[in-house]
């Protein structure tokens, strides 16, 4: 175990951490959490949308859901390359690359839009349907526009004002994003949107199996328990996401909603309703068990955890207590695959609990509460119990053994 973990926090760590501080990467992320705003605010319309089964009068809220976070991928499209730019020092043409992306973006999925009969801003390719290929869309016109970041017409003595050498030095980056687009998606007609979505369509549905919707929590807690944000993934897990609830709210729309057709790995399964009990890697039961240990320095951290715990906030108790601490990084990997093969178990193989299926990422909102509201079924509760019950007894023997480590040195440093 020591040579494990010498190996990770010397070499395994530090690459993660490039990757996780690359300039494309944080680029990426950092437009995912930008519209995240807009993800909230869709949930909260889903969540009264509710309201529209019991009174019909009422104005349909799906129609603000739809101009929420049914326009999440044509903000990421413009929100990369613009993000992009900031991090380059580019920030002059960081206003062009972001429309820039949008143009390419709407390109590509024209087509699509066309063929569908849906013209105008209700295709899905606009939200959820559509984030790989804003991704996509937004890498490229963030390359050809930092490609030409340096370049100008101009001298740099030339006496023409800033705003109009901007203006000419961004002609040459944009035509070259457009020409591109139009000739291989209108011209040639190449399905790039489709193109895109089959590239990424193995993984989403290698994630929606047992074996995938463990190793991906294995992954996050693994990362997660060397301090390593979850953050560095969600460039690939929150387009999967996403597309995964949105099918679910489609199927129940349709009235064709089945547990072997819903989709198990969303958001919502994982944040709101069985899994990540107090944040990531399932920690309010050690912060519970921190409250009552005899050891003054747990209960310290425990009664500090507490109150953020309880709103799925955990970085206090990781970092306080489990990040390369050896004796409990181990049980928060066993988190992340006991945990969703039990919830597999009882929803998809044995489906006793219902899977979620409504957008709400709201994830701060305690637990069991956030379980009923998105499953509306006390049988959800008894999944949850279960998942509750299984994470206690994966923490608890190696919390009893690192409170003894803890006391023995409290006790020893009262001798001293």
């Amino acid at each position: 175990m020591k040579k494990l973990i010498n190996w990770l926090e010397n070499s395994f760590a530090p690459k993660m951490e490039k990757v996780n501080s690359n300039v494309w990467i944080v680029s990426i992320k950092d437009s995912i959490m930008q519209v995240l705003p807009f993800i909230l605010v869709g949930s909260i319309f889903c969540l009264f949308a509710i309201l529209n089964d019991f009174i019909p009068s009422l104005p349909s809220f799906w129609t603000p859901f739809g101009w929420t976070m049914g326009k999440i991928s044509l903000f990421v499209a413009f929100l990369i390359p613009f993000n992009l730019m900031e991090k380059k020092h580019l920030r002059r043409q960081r206003l062009i690359a972001g429309m820039t992306g949008v143009i390419l973006f709407l390109m590509v999925v024209t087509p699509k839009v066309v063929a569908d009969k849906t013209i105008g801003f209700d295709h899905s390719s606009l939200g959820a349907g559509g984030m790989f290929a804003a991704i996509i869309c937004g890498i490229f016109a963030g390359m050809v526009m930092s490609a030409f970041g340096k370049f100008s017409f101009f001298k740099n003595d030339s006496a023409i004002p800033d705003f109009v050498r901007a203006w000419f030095d961004s002609i040459l980056p944009i035509g070259i994003v457009v020409l591109a687009g139009w000739i291989v998606v209108l011209i040639m007609n190449v399905d790039l949107y489709n193109i895109i979505l089959s590239i990424f369509m193995p993984l989403s549905k290698f994630i929606e199996t047992p074996y995938g919707f463990a190793l991906v929590m294995f992954i996050e807690c693994f990362l997660y328990s060397m301090g390593i944000s979850g953050w560095v993934l969600q460039p690939v897990l929150k387009p999967i996401y996403l597309s995964a609830i949105m099918a679910n709210v489609a199927l129940v729309a349709a009235g064709t909603a089945t547990a072997s057709s819903l989709n198990l790995v969303t958001s919502e399964t994982i944040y709101s309703a069985y899994l990540m009990i107090g944040g990531f890697g399932c920690t309010l039961p050690l912060v519970f068990m921190m409250l009552r240990s005899k050891s003054k320095r747990l209960k310290a951290l425990g009664t500090a955890s507490l109150v953020p715990g309880i709103f799925n906030i955990n970085e206090p108790v990781v970092f306080g207590a489990i990040v390369w601490n050896p004796i409990l990084m181990l049980p928060m990997w066993m988190q992340g695959i006991v945990l969703p093969i039990i919830v597999w178990i009882f929803t998809k193989t044995i489906p006793i609990a219902p899977i979620p299926a409504m957008v709400f990422d709201l994830w701060y909102t305690p637990f069991p509460f956030a379980t009923w509201i998105v499953t509306k079924s006390f049988k959800s509760t008894i999944l949850l119990l279960m998942t509750l019950a299984a994470s206690i007894a994966i923490w608890y023997p190696f919390f009893k053994v690192y409170e003894k480590q803890q006391l023995e040195e409290e006790g020893h440093l009262e001798r001293t």
